[in-house]
């Protein structure tokens, strides 16, 4: 994995200060220490920082085919490298390095934006044809390497900024760092921010499986942008499902796929390691790491200081199976508060979800062992329904198949009832249903977080967002969703929202590359994927408590029986670490009158009332839950906001753009 950034002049062939690219460059330095390399040319100034992982003597960046026509750079990893290499080398192409970066000018040539029906992995990648004066941005089919673009004003021409994460874009001096509130709403409805909303004004981030078609002007005609989506999930009509002639089958099916998407994630010209946390997904992917190697695969695993959150007697279980002996590291409620701040720097939004901050430490122990490669578990509980919400959204299901009783609704009165939440609109509620095409259990558990702004945004706040539908904003396909099974459209809405704005991003890229160190994820390979997609909803999710059904007798081949049907178990920190006694000052200068009021976001008087009441609630209850996740939003928001917009709010650390002289 790498880091990308560029800058385009699209009304013609002005240059750069050299100095704004390399600014770029140096702000994602942490994505790519090993070199750096750029490209100049009229109109445009592209920028790489790269972590060598394959082809680490000849793979500076950028690269060009033979005639030097076509140039990229390239932030990720090809894992069908060599044979899309040969199958181009049989066609006459001539490679002049053993890195799978060349492959993309190489395919370019070939098939021109068609080249991306031929790449799998995990990629952000920028290409300039100079013949044609035409830029492909373009991001991987899940949205695992992140890519951000901005549309500004500079110096009297119309610039286009790109970068793998904001910080470059912002360090070009080009554009303001000011904040968007719809972003906001964003977060503070799916949990994180899955684009193309950002939390930044006039930023957007790529969506998964698009590209940018970019042409740029003259003086006899105007540049155009254009986005286009060359890939994108899809499930067969309900009914055209795969059964199997067995369930055996379909596990033999299974177990090839996925052995497949290991091998291929482990081909490296440096050691890969894997997470290990116990649960059914990474040890699944350890057993077969360390089969594939026929040595066990060194492992990280985290222990949460706490009996009800650990995980670690589980991994044990799993390491002594496998013969690995796990590093281990601790988190708890001191670690989560003191790594917040690099948390929010790394993630580049709010971000909610405590567990976010033990990865963090995860990965910045993966780089102080000397490795740079980590293979992780998301994407199975996405593609087989290992949510516990799911559960929750078939009961509602199945009591609403009696004649003329509406049961769900009066659940769902009463879930309200015992959160202590705020009435809402049911306009909007239908809205959002609306653009899912039909009821979904991710509308449930996005609700329970969602009642955080009818308790805490501010009157302004709800002014601007109380008729503004996040889901719309989604482009989800929906005329398409209602001819598929109703399990797998929350399964879509899973990978679309869930994946790609908070799993793969605050708790993927960006707090493994934050310390230099690429995750791989074995369930997020496309052909794992279109399996999956084909196959029954009941083989997914069995009964009501069935969850990952296949992939359980699949784990049964390789892991103790105990691990394979091991309850689900959500891995997460204490929400409460930033409302007990003593915490550090930061945290009450962030959630003071004064900063609330600079922000504007919330409400002042209701912040404060909760962060005393919650503390009265059952430690057990929904309603807890629901009010602290709320608060850490807005701890969270307040810390962004003073990182990045406004460093006036807290006497702690913020992001300052690097300075190139």
């Amino acid at each position: 994995m790498c880091g990308i950034a560029g800058v385009i002049d699209l009304a013609g062939q002005r240059t750069i200060s050299p100095n704004i690219i390399r600014a770029m460059a140096q702000a994602i330095i942490h994505r790519g220490p090993d070199e750096d390399g750029f490209l100049e040319a009229p109109g445009i100034s592209f920028a790489n920082r790269r972590l060598s992982i394959v082809g680490l003597s000849d793979g500076k960046q950028p690269i060009y085919n033979e005639d030097r026509s076509i140039a990229t750079v390239f932030n990720g990893e090809f894992f069908d490298y060599q044979t899309i290499k040969a199958r181009l080398e049989s066609r006459g192409h001539k490679f002049s390095t053993h890195c799978d970066t060349e492959l993309i000018p190489h395919l370019y040539e070939d098939h021109q934006e068609g080249m991306l029906d031929h790449l799998q992995g995990q990629f952000g990648i920028a290409v300039w044809d100079a013949r044609q004066r035409r830029v492909i941005l373009a991001r991987d089919q899940f949205g695992i390497c992140p890519l951000y673009y901005a549309k500004v004003q500079y110096d009297g021409s119309e610039w286009l900024l790109f970068g793998s994460e904001i910080k470059a874009i912002l360090a070009s001096g080009m554009i303001r760092a000011e904040p968007d509130r719809l972003g906001i709403n964003h977060l503070f409805t799916f949990f994180g921010v899955p684009g193309p909303q950002s939390c930044f004004k006039g930023i957007s981030a790529l969506e998964p499986g698009h590209f940018l078609d970019i042409r740029l002007g003259s003086q006899s005609h105007a540049s155009r942008i254009e986005d286009k989506t060359y890939w994108r999930m899809d499930f067969p009509q309900r009914g055209q499902e795969r059964t199997g002639p067995s369930l055996k089958s379909l596990v033999d099916d299974f177990d090839r796929e996925m052995l497949a998407s290991v091998e291929k994630r482990l081909r490296a010209d440096v050691p890969v390691v894997s997470y290990l946390s116990g649960g059914v997904d990474s040890s699944l992917v350890v057993a077969m790491a360390s089969k594939i190697r026929g040595t066990p695969i060194p492992s990280f695993t985290i222990r949460i200081k706490s009996p009800k959150l650990d995980e670690t007697p589980e991994a044990t279980i799993v390491a002594k199976h496998i013969g690995t002996t796990p590093i281990i590291i601790d988190v708890g409620a001191d670690e989560v508060l003191n790594t917040y701040p690099a948390l929010i720097r790394a993630a580049e939004a709010p971000v909610v979800d405590t567990s976010c901050s033990a990865l963090l430490l995860l990965a910045k122990e993966v780089n102080k062992h000397g490795y740079k490669v980590a293979l992780t578990g998301e994407g199975s509980d996405e593609w087989l329904a290992g949510y516990p919400w799911h559960k929750v959204h078939r009961i509602a299901s199945w009591v609403d198949s009696v004649p003329g009783l509406k049961v769900s609704n009066w659940m769902r009165k009463f879930f309200l009832w015992i959160t202590k939440a705020p009435r809402y609109n049911q306009a909007m509620q239908n809205r959002a249903i609306n653009a899912m095409s039909g009821p979904n259990g991710w509308l449930d558990i996005y609700n329970l977080f969602s009642m955080a702004k009818f308790r805490l945004f501010s009157p302004e706040m709800m002014d601007l967002v109380k008729n503004v539908s996040p889901y719309e904003d989604l482009n989800l396909p929906s005329e398409r969703m209602k001819s598929w099974h109703p399990l797998n459209r929350e399964l879509y809405v899973s990978g679309r929202a869930h994946l790609s704005g908070l799993l793969l991003n605050a708790k993927g890229d960006r707090v493994a590359m934050n310390s230099s160190v690429e995750t791989r994820y074995p369930f997020l390979d496309v052909n794992v994927f279109n399996f999956l997609a084909t196959v029954h909803p009941k083989w997914k999710f069995r009964g009501l408590f069935g969850d990952k059904y296949l992939l359980r007798h699949l784990s049964d081949r390789y892991l103790p029986s105990s691990i394979a049907w091991r309850k689900k178990a959500m891995f997460r920190a204490p929400f409460d670490s930033f409302h007990l006694d003593n915490v550090p000052p930061f945290i009450d200068h962030l959630l003071s009158e004064e900063s609330l009021k600079k922000t504007g976001y919330f409400d002042v008087k209701q912040v404060i009332r909760w962060r005393k009441e919650f503390k009265k609630l059952p430690s057990w209850g929904l309603s807890r839950v629901s009010i602290e996740m709320g608060l850490v939003g807005v701890l969270a928001t307040q810390m962004w906001h003073h990182t990045f917009i406004d460093h006036s709010l807290a006497d702690m650390d913020y992001w300052q753009a690097p300075k190139i002289s």
